[in-house]
């Protein structure tokens, strides 16, 4: 037999190759096997597991209250008033119950079914993986009217459980301090924290929440309490709106077959729909069983209620899902004793019997609400005739569209100065403001990877606006024949023409408003452009200064001030107030060249807030928008009317 060569030798694969890690090892070893990343998504994420405990005691009934901290030195601290950590001995472990539950993975409450009916912890994985990932944490319990604490470091006792003074109160809190060695940057987000927070007291009616940031020179305090639930929480997603149901919006909370069931829901006269569903206060962005039973009962029950009161004749065909959607506000909230995730990032519920509770509670609960309420369920019902009709005449307008082969690409719009490069990895597509400054960017442009698409005036405000009317818009049309992707239902990302689409307008009142009117219509109908990081901001310069042959660009006050500093002499400033007052070369050097210029990547951090914002500042509801003005104005700098 042929003797193994040392490569192979090297390369052999037997049992004292199997490593065994014992205890929290593993998370340590693999971070993100268990906090999905060690980047500031991660970070946070440890906040949420110990935050999530606390709302399983208060899910359960025990806990009222619940305050998380930030300190300084990036500590974190979560306190509640629940039952506090068992200290006693574990019968299996051989240790106390609290060092069990922060040493050992999958150790809890949740997981024998007696002490929490509900749990919303059993998606994470646990405080023994932010134990696990601390470089240092303390937990102190409350409970048999005595203190107990103990410390850890990166998951280790460094001290045994310690009795204190004595409480009349019970419950937990721990303090902990993420580890440098697993996160490379350790910087807690007060506003992320705070949505979070938020949305937790939304979905625990009752509950008291307070936030408080000690960072700060002068810290400052918030404390959420909403006795309404989810409607509170509607109420709140439908600020700024113009509302179809003008009188309560409909809510239902009720318990069948072990599945609580709460819902909210009301029309709006946008066109965008709103569904936020959660199982076990954990937010379930690809919806599952109980969103499927909610739209099936929507679209139900809006069609016999249509039929039996006349609103649609023998002949007429049925609402679809989509008729029945438009303008809808709906938050669905489900708590089940075994909830089943789907996916990796568990956002999708999967039990079956979440489905067909909730379609049968909101069938029954939404029409006896039609029935009381006949005057809201005629303004929905016109609200879903009326989509209808937009659906079929935007059906008729983009087949139109398409016979002419405009949105598959094969006749680009005369106004776009394409690029040589096919390769969309390469191809850069600068939509400009006016014909003035379009000129200058195609003289300016690199012709081989860059593209520019002139607009003319203002575009068509898409978040008041159907479907049809957009693709009837000249400007609108051109921009989604130059993108290549087609639109709603037809839209491709993997058609997309362009890996960089790059918005330029002016600096000044105009151009921010030509830029906010472009980032509504791909929020709106390309949300994929933005996911996929290929939307753009251009930041061309404010000032030109120049001193003999020295030049020198600011793209703000503050950095002019800085340029003029290091300029000798008597400078010549000059202030840019559109993009068509530079020369081609200028708008090369400071806007276009990949060497020097400055792009602003767009993205949407939190998704429910950006829809708040766009609802507030682009819908139809004037009131609140001018409230929003009026509080934001004095943040507002170098306003360029």
């Amino acid at each position: 037999m042929k003797k193994p060569s040392k490569e192979a030798e090297k390369s052999s694969y037997t049992a004292k190759d199997i490593y065994v890690l014992e205890g929290l090892e593993p998370v340590r070893k693999r971070p993100g096997m268990y906090i999905g990343s060690t980047s500031v998504d991660g970070l946070h994420h440890l906040v949420w597991e110990v935050v999530d405990n606390s709302i399983d005691e208060a899910m359960a009934g025990y806990a009222r209250h619940i305050t998380v901290k930030l300190l300084p030195d990036n500590k974190v601290s979560v306190e509640d008033d629940g039952r506090g950590i068992p200290v006693e001995i574990h019968p299996q472990t051989k240790k106390s119950a609290l060092e069990t539950v922060l040493t050992t993975l999958h150790a809890g409450g949740k997981f024998g079914g007696g002490s929490y009916k509900v749990s919303g912890g059993l998606h994470g994985v646990g405080i023994s993986v932010v134990n696990a990932l601390s470089s240092w944490l303390r937990v102190e319990v409350r409970r048999d009217g005595t203190v107990y604490s103990q410390e850890y470091k990166q998951g280790v006792p460094t001290t045994k459980i310690t009795k204190g003074g004595k409480s009349e109160h019970t419950g937990t809190t721990v303090v902990f301090t993420a580890d440098g060695e697993i996160f490379p940057k350790i910087e807690f987000d007060s506003k992320r924290i705070l949505e979070r927070l938020r949305e937790q007291a939304y979905l625990t009616k009752g509950i008291r929440i307070s936030f408080i940031d000690e960072r700060q020179p002068i810290p400052y305090y918030y404390s959420f309490r909403f006795d309404g639930g989810v409607k509170s929480f509607l109420d709140y997603l439908n600020e700024g709106e113009d509302k179809v149901v003008q009188n309560e919006s409909f809510y239902t909370l009720r318990e069948e077959n072990g599945i609580n069931v709460e819902c909210a829901l009301n029309y709006n006269q946008g066109i965008e729909t709103k569904e936020l569903s959660f199982a076990n206060n954990i937010y379930t962005p690809e919806g599952g069983a109980h969103l499927t039973g909610l739209r099936s009962a929507l679209t139900r029950t809006l069609n016999d209620y249509a039929r039996a009161n006349s609103y649609l004749k023998e002949k007429d065909e049925n609402l679809t899902g989509d008729d029945v959607r438009e303008g809808l506000t709906v938050v669905i909230s489900v708590k089940l004793a075994e909830p089943q995730f789907e996916g990796q990032t568990k956002a999708k519920l999967g039990n079956t019997e979440a489905r067909t509770v909730t379609e049968a509670v909101i069938g029954e609960e939404l029409s006896k609400f039609m029935e009381m309420h006949p005057s809201d369920a005629r303004n929905v019902l016109e609200k879903c005739l009326i989509a209808q009709k937009a659906r079929k005449a935007a059906k008729a307008a983009k087949e139109t569209i398409l016979r002419k082969g405009a949105l598959e690409g094969l006749t680009l719009p005369g106004k776009l100065a394409d690029c040589q490069s096919k390769k969309a990895e390469d191809s850069e597509l600068f939509i400009v403001e006016g014909d003035s400054a379009g000129g200058s960017a195609k003289q300016a442009r690199d012709r081989r990877t860059q593209a520019i698409l002139p607009l003319r005036g203002k575009i068509l405000n898409v978040e008041k606006s159907h479907i049809d009317k957009m693709l009837v818009n000249k400007e609108i049309r051109a921009l989604v024949i130059a993108l290549g992707t087609a639109i709603a239902n037809d839209f491709d990302i993997s058609k997309i023409r362009y890996h960089k689409v790059i918005l330029m307008t002016d600096a000044d009142v105009d151009g921010a408003h030509i830029r906010t009117l472009l980032l509504t219509l791909f929020y709106r109908y390309f949300p994929q452009v933005i996911e996929s990081g290929y939307l753009y901001i251009a930041q061309p310069p404010l000032y030109r200064v120049q001193v003999g042959k020295e030049v020198k660009y600011a793209y703000t006050d503050a950095e002019k001030e800085t340029v003029l500093k290091t300029m000798k002499g008597n400078p010549n400033i000059q202030r840019y107030k559109g993009l068509g007052e530079m020369n081609p070369d200028q708008l090369w050097d400071t806007t276009m060249d990949h060497k020097t210029r400055l792009l602003k990547v767009v993205t949407v951090d939190d998704g429910k807030e950006a829809d708040r914002l766009f609802d507030i500042l682009m819908g139809g509801e004037v009131e609140s928008r001018r409230h929003f003005i009026q509080l934001h104005a004095v943040s507002v700098k170098n306003l360029d009317i």
